[in-house]
């Protein structure tokens, strides 16, 4: 199989680490920071005996499946590009955390032109399981997509052949995952300021005991720090995903600020 990732971030590395090497894959990748020669992205590809390409096109020549792995942000027009330089026999990948209503409109632009967009709704972080991160597939061919990757090791399931419904399960959980991220800082430090850290602490977990508060404030601040840029992006697709409902997207973007206020990178 010939697979290529738009995007060499942390998703792209994280998988192409573990794909690598495998007798039947073939890797290409194309990322706007393999131009810069400060970033190391050109050079962990090949370190992994990934192909690096100068556009995205050239990457994507001779691939049965593109995966876009940009931000929230470059997206659309990621997609936008691909539905002009992709064949008809090869399967464009979404696994941007972007509207459902996007994702419909997108789907609908490949189509078309003849062309095959799956969506793709990854339902975790990344870092701990890799290539075996539970992912949500959704249109014509997501059944096929799931097939091809789940035989190198991938976990994809495809869920429905009309796009949006797994952009809506992964965004919907955001709302309560980022939530509790962006609650759990806002509680930390505030408790901090007045320096009833501890009381607090113990306070919650009497209401909920099967909670070490700490710990979890720990993992959830340390994840916001590392990716919050990322998550905030994600979160205001939330926000948008709530005002096309007719619903206030303003929690959602409250809680957008918060991730990206903490992060670090």
């Amino acid at each position: 199989m010939r697979l290529t990732f738009i995007g060499f971030g942390e998703v792209g590395q994280r998988f192409a680490g573990q794909l690598s090497g495998m007798p039947d894959v073939q890797l290409a990748a194309y990322d706007l920071k393999f131009a810069d020669p400060s970033a190391p992205n050109a050079g962990i590809a090949h370190s992994l005996g990934v192909t690096v390409a100068t556009s995205a096109a050239d990457a994507a020549n001779g691939a049965d499946i593109v995966i876009s792995a940009v931000t929230a942000m470059s997206a659309r027009d990621v997609a936008k590009q691909a539905v002009e330089y992709l064949s008809n026999d090869q399967i464009f990948c979404d696994i941007n955390s972007i509207s459902p209503n996007l994702k419909s409109q997108l789907s609908q632009t490949f189509l078309a032109a003849g062309k095959h967009y799956v969506e793709g709704a990854v339902m975790g972080p990344v870092a701990e399981p890799g290539i075996k991160v539970p992912i949500l597939s959704g249109g014509a061919k997501a059944r096929e997509l799931a097939t091809a990757l789940n035989a190198v090791g991938m976990n994809v399931t495809p869920v429905t052949e009309v796009v949006g419904r797994a952009a809506a399960t992964k965004l919907c959980r955001s709302i309560m995952i980022k939530g509790i991220e962006a609650l759990i800082i806002e509680l930390q430090a505030a408790s901090s300021h007045w320096q009833v850290e501890d009381d607090v602490f113990a306070s919650l977990a009497q209401t909920f005991p099967s909670i070490n508060w700490p710990q979890m404030h720990e993992v959830m601040s340390s994840r916001v720090r590392r990716h919050g840029v990322r998550r905030a992006g994600e979160m205001r697709e939330c926000a948008d995903m709530l005002d096309e409902m007719g619903r206030s997207g303003e929690i959602a973007r409250a809680i957008a600020n918060v991730h990206e206020k903490h992060a670090t990178t």
